[in-house]
């Protein structure tokens, strides 16, 4: 027992750590958080605690603790409650009765609830006897919690998926994951990596709202969580023959032309820049958000082809379309998590069960008592009570009411 609750505060120390760290994210984000001690905590494996061996090896020792303290005495307990009705039967008596008290003994147990069992001239009364598995449901169910939940930590299908605002994600079973709107900071300027989306499942359940670090959405087998984020070039392309346009978010290299030949090639886009003396345009790498996006482009015409770099709001014409660059698209990065229904269906019996268990140990204690003509005995886990109930019945020629 002892080394169980030793167990059990290991667990929970992990289990506040992983709460408190944000779990799976890049080195950078650590390396921010955490500048003076990120090492460590990525050596100790800190940033993925619920993976880790310590914390595994932690949960099997504490099921092989549940295991071998309590459950492989089921025998024994099963036995033991065989033989507790015989063995009160033949206890001696610790108070004497006449005819008549004995029958008015007999009549309160009755009222209360308790079942008769016969011994030849002697009457036993139980009430509550599955009580006694109280402790052993207690466990079992404590075990299934960890099983499951370990199933449900480890089952999981994951899936990172980044979807542009005004676009959606569809997952094999049919799933929709739509994206609203997106913005990484709020009304008062403080970051806040905000999705608005709606979720929809395929038999038309549905759940709309927002998503934050944090603050996953959830809805059936499925929970959505607010991963990272990225930003994407947006470039409109206009004919200028016909008055037609389209608008192309690009996130990856792609070539935009009429023919197939001339056109322009989005290589990359750069979230600052500086420039040169000679007036040159120099990208630069920083973390953050695009304060002064910069597009990479290549331009192919007539055969021959040049790398520049444009700003938002400028403007390229090859041949008959016009290539304008347009406002940055920030999007966000969803991690979308599936757990097999049955495994949280399976979780929630286990809570249920030990609720059950928990109830039985502490307000279904077994009730037993031993009466024949010439006295009575008590026992069980309230036979004070039951003792107090009856000598105020004797003495006082009727018993209490219960509340």
């Amino acid at each position: 027992m002892r080394f169980g609750i030793i167990l059990l505060l290991l667990i929970a120390l992990c289990s506040v750590a992983g709460s408190v760290i944000p779990q799976g994210r890049d080195i950078i984000t650590y390396a921010e958080a955490y500048p003076r001690f990120h090492g460590v905590l990525l050596l100790l494996g800190l940033d993925d605690i619920f993976s880790g061996w310590f914390f595994v090896l932690l949960m099997g020792l504490l099921a092989l603790n549940l295991t071998l303290c309590s459950l492989i005495r089921i025998r024994s307990v099963v036995r033991a409650g065989r033989s507790l009705l015989p063995s009160i039967a033949y206890r001696s008596n610790t108070a004497a009765l006449d005819a008549g008290e004995a029958a008015q003994v007999k009549e309160y147990l009755r009222s209360i609830g308790c079942k008769e069992h016969r011994y030849g001239e002697t009457s036993v009364y139980s009430k509550n006897l599955i009580g006694r598995y109280g402790s052993f449901i207690t466990h079992l169910s404590i075990l299934l919690v960890l099983i499951f939940g370990a199933a449900g930590l480890y089952l999981p299908q994951v899936s990172d998926r980044d979807c542009l605002p005004g676009e959606s994600v569809i997952m094999p079973d049919g799933t929709e994951i739509g994206v609203h709107s997106f913005y990484i900071e709020n009304e008062s300027g403080q970051l806040d990596f905000t999705s608005e989306l709606t979720l929809r499942l395929p038999d038309g359940r549905s759940k709309s709202g927002s998503i934050r670090v944090s603050y996953p959405m959830a809805l059936g087998p499925y929970k959505v969580y607010q991963q990272n984020y990225g930003t994407a070039g947006k470039i409109r392309v206009s004919n200028l023959e016909n008055n037609g346009s389209d608008d192309f978010i690009m996130n990856e290299t792609s070539f935009l032309s009429l023919d197939g030949v001339d056109g322009l090639w989005y290589i990359d886009l750069y979230p600052n820049y500086y420039k040169g003396p000679d007036g040159s345009i120099n990208p630069v790498v920083t973390y953050g958000r695009f304060e002064n996006p910069v597009y990479h482009v290549q331009l192919d015409e007539g055969g021959e082809s040049s790398q520049s770099f444009a700003l938002p709001g400028d403007s390229v014409t090859i041949g008959p379309l016009r290539y304008s660059f347009e406002t940055p698209v920030e999007y966000p990065g969803l991690r979308i998590k599936y757990t097999p229904p049955i495994v949280n269906a399976l979780l929630f019996f286990s809570f249920a069960l030990m609720i059950a268990g928990l109830y039985m140990t502490f307000f279904m204690q077994p009730v037993l008592v031993k009466v024949d003509d010439s006295g009575y005995a008590v026992g069980g886990g309230k036979s004070e009570g039951i003792s107090l109930d009856l000598r105020a019945l004797l003495n006082d020629g009727k018993r209490e009411e219960k509340p």
